[in-house]
């Protein structure tokens, strides 16, 4: 274990030293996995963890200290699945805000679900182990939203959106992931062939440009930002690709040069941005190294056959 960065990340928090061991060392270490949830940034998720099984105030409020994002924190944390106050809190969610159309719905006011949400929601409940059954009319919903183009918008069922959106289109791409890797099969070939069109869809645009212009749709799909939560970056999606077992495709070439642009001279990848509401605490500060974003690049630099661990 030659390279400096691997005992960089190995000095970092129990989360990062786990999946470091796992995607870039190729060893499962299910006891890191158990201390997630007992020490580091997972003891500290699970300490604003109320009496109620809700963080924040409850599912949706406030951004980022909320049930939802909270679950999303914990499942991209790698902490065990199996924990049972996290399972609980899952739970809670999904028996009290279905709403009428059979997505998961935060709302009391807007009767339309939210297909991005949903698919978040798709990620984390799938990982820690809800009954297929409560999710069998998420899955109706999410299918019911896929567009022409073969992506996602959360405004297609409110606005009447014809273009999909790429923020969206990954919240869902992961859930559905998240769906068939934990084992579920209700309407699974039908997700499988929805993910692929939706992965087209992303391709098309080369992860982040106009497939009419070429032009970057948005500077802020090419900055590294951490957790990504509901928005887009072209890290986020090349991970996505890479834990998905998606070939290499050489529409993925533009944004994997980007990424490579943003390298420091150290060979670590810097915490870009923050983006901006309430959190529970800071993992990492912005503009300096990231644990996070180096491990994520290096893993999707070996997935892609350009690996820099020797």
């Amino acid at each position: 274990m030659s390279d400096t960065r691997l005992e960089w990340l190995l000095q970092g928090d129990v989360s990062i030293q786990y999946q470091t061991w796992r995607d870039l060392l190729d060893q499962e270490r299910p006891e890191l996995q158990a201390r997630i949830a007992q020490e580091g940034w997972g003891a500290r998720f699970l300490q604003h963890r109320q009496a109620d099984a809700s963080w924040g105030r409850g599912f949706y409020q406030p951004k980022w200290t909320s049930s939802h994002y909270t679950l999303l924190d914990l499942k991209t944390l790698g902490i065990a699945p199996d924990h049972p106050l996290i399972r609980a809190s899952v739970t809670q969610i999904a028996h009290h805000h279905k709403g009428l159309d059979g997505g998961v719905n935060p709302s009391v006011t807007i009767k339309q679900s939210d297909v991005c949400v949903n698919g978040m929601f798709l990620n984390y409940a799938c990982y820690f182990g809800q009954p297929e059954e409560t999710l069998a009319s998420m899955v109706d919903f999410t299918l019911a939203q896929q567009m022409a183009d073969g992506g996602f918008n959360c405004h297609k069922n409110r606005s009447g959106a014809r273009h999909s959106s790429l923020h969206s289109t990954l919240s869902v791409l992961e859930g559905m992931l998240s769906y068939a890797q934990n084992g579920y099969r209700y309407r699974l070939s039908e997700m499988e062939q929805a993910a692929a069109a939706a992965r087209e869809f992303i391709l098309m645009h080369r992860l982040y440009k106009s497939d009419h212009t070429g032009a970057i749709i948005h500077q802020e799909f090419l900055k590294l930002s951490f957790p990504p939560r509901w928005k887009y970056n072209i890290l986020r999606c090349l991970d996505y690709f890479r834990a998905a077992g998606v070939p290499w495709d050489e529409r993925m070439g533009d944004a994997l040069e980007v990424l490579l642009a943003k390298r420091r001279a150290d060979g670590l990848w810097p915490l870009q941005a923050a983006q901006s509401g309430q959190t529970h605490f800071t993992m990492e500060e912005p503009r300096h190294p990231s644990r996070w974003n180096t491990l994520l690049s290096l893993r999707v630099l070996r997935g892609y056959g350009q690996s820099e661990i020797r």
